[in-house]
């Protein structure tokens, strides 16, 4: 007897392992969900936006919303591929203006591009709105398109038609149109679009400008992992990402995420901080950096957070207390729209995020369940260690999320200058805090849902814009091609000429 439960235990085992096998192996990234399945999910996407999302109609007007959803429902005319379906679904939530709120493919669709060998755009640019400049080529044996060659067409279509066409399909806090291109310009970013809007051939015909400003097309292969020797290692030969200079006389404290370099001979550090997120040892690593900045008296510090896309915003308010001169708020409001959701089944996390907003929120007159914590409390500057000298913010269009509450809170002090690039995130304010996954029942397709609205402050114009930097300073051509980092030049000669340095 034992010996006949122990064989069916094994078969059942052995059946379940083929089983799940010959699921992964027969995944088929072209299988079409029926139009009724596709207008089912839509339903449920439309539903639990309207329902449930604070910032729905923040950016468009409610008529010009419902025209994007009905637009969306209307182009569900036939079976569609679950890349055409987010194509769609992609398309209405740009129209949101939320940077928190993004489609996904289902897990299977991203285990699969996970794992197979799937033919691959083979460049990488720096966008700006008719200018593309290469960054990354992964066909290392190529002599012509060289990192910081200009661009000017990819099979027929010129730059401004490719920016203007990917930008309908890009996540985007308001209307920071920086953050957008600089969605482009992300490794990978522009090559997933192409395909997936454009489609991709074996060969790509790319019209260049070569050194004597001529323009001349060819035509080059995409990068296919399935052949052998592609590219020797099948790598980018991307450029390592730029560091501050490296001056005489510093200290360093390096790590991943975050490092400062101390340089003695002008007083200076140069602090960069990638993220805000936790995990990083970063309440340990500002304790020790500032605690060094004020035992070496330091008088000029550079903050950059330029690749930084936000994370914990108690770690982002922490560096502000480190850097601020009075007290501060980090918002004027902070609410979300609802608690429950007729749609809780689709909606990860439901009863947690139910269960937590009993606690911290309270309906107010307006109707909304309002966070009065941090609309209400106020954060004092830190007193040991505090940084009192010069402060130089770097931002650009990654800085976003609770990078932004960061230099918001900080803009406009005295001692304070914003260099760089309009920042990704909206100056006045953001939809996210709680983010849960919205899983559709048919194609298992994903989007992101933010639970709570933000105003940093309510006096701001709502125009919609990132932060802008007090000194704008853009890479060009140029300095991509030398490897220059203009916005740490810039800096540079701003402590120089502040001490009475002679340039070199």
């Amino acid at each position: 007897m034992m010996q006949k439960l122990a064989y069916v235990c094994f078969a059942v085992c052995i059946s379940g392992l083929i089983g799940c096998s010959a699921s992964r192996q027969t995944f088929d990234p072209q299988h079409k969900y029926p139009k009724k399945q596709l207008q089912q999910d839509y339903t449920v996407f439309r539903k639990v936006l309207e329902e449930s999302h604070p910032s729905l109609y923040w950016f468009t007007p409610k008529d010009s919303m419902d025209y994007y959803f009905d637009d969306g429902y209307r182009h569900l005319n036939d079976s569609m591929t679950e890349v055409q379906f987010r194509n769609i679904l992609s398309y209405v939530v740009s129209k949101i203006h939320c940077g928190h709120t993004a489609v996904k493919y289902s897990k299977q669709y991203g285990k699969y591009l996970d794992t197979a060998n799937i033919k691959m755009f083979p460049l990488s640019f720096k966008v700006w709105s008719d200018s593309m400049v290469i960054t990354a080529n992964i066909n290392r044996r190529d002599s012509i398109l060289k990192y910081g060659t200009m661009v000017t067409a990819i099979d027929g279509y010129r730059t401004r038609q490719l920016t203007d066409s990917f930008m309908n399909y890009i996540s985007g806090d308001g209307n920071s149109i920086n953050g957008k291109y600089q969605s482009l310009s992300n490794s990978g970013a522009f090559g997933s679009l192409y395909r997936n809007v454009m489609g991709l051939k074996d060969q790509v015909a790319v019209t260049y400008v070569d050194s004597t400003g001529t323009e001349k097309t060819v035509s080059v292969p995409v990068f296919d992992p399935s052949v052998k020797d592609t590219t020797k290692k099948g790598t980018f030969t991307n450029k390592p990402a730029t560091k501050p200079p490296k001056e005489g006389g510093h200290n360093q404290l390096q790590f991943a995420s975050r490092y400062v370099q101390i340089d003695t001979t002008l007083s200076s550090a140069y602090m960069t901080v990638h993220t805000f997120a936790r995990g990083n040892k970063l309440r340990s690593f500002w304790h020790k950096a500032f605690r060094e900045l004020d035992r070496r008296h330091i008088q000029h510090l550079v903050v950059d957070v330029r690749t930084n896309g936000g994370g914990d915003a108690g770690l982002s308010t922490l560096l502000t207390r480190y850097l601020a001169d009075k007290k501060f708020k980090l918002a004027d409001s902070l609410y979300a729209v609802r608690r429950s959701s007729k749609y809780h089944k689709y909606i990860s996390w439901q009863p947690y995020y139910w269960s937590l907003t009993q606690f911290v929120t309270h309906k107010e007159k307006d109707g909304n369940y309002h966070f009065g914590y941090f609309e209400r409390h106020f954060f004092h500057p830190k007193k040991k260690h505090h940084f009192d000298g010069d402060i130089y913010l770097v931002t650009g269009g990654n800085s976003f999320s609770a990078t932004t509450l960061f230099v918001k809170s900080l803009q406009g002090q005295s001692n304070v200058k914003v260099i760089g690039e309009e920042t990704g995130g909206g100056a006045y304010g953001n939809t996210a805090w709680m983010i849960p996954d919205v899983t559709l029942p048919n194609t298992k397709v994903r989007f992101r849902l933010p639970k709570f609205r933000l105003v940093m402050d309510k006096d701001l114009v709502k125009e919609g814009r990132g932060i802008m930097p007090d000194i704008q300073v853009s890479p060009t051509q140029e300095t991509i091609r030398r490897g220059i980092d203009p916005k740490a030049a810039v800096i540079r000669r701003l402590i120089m000429h502040k001490i009475g340095v002679a340039q070199q």
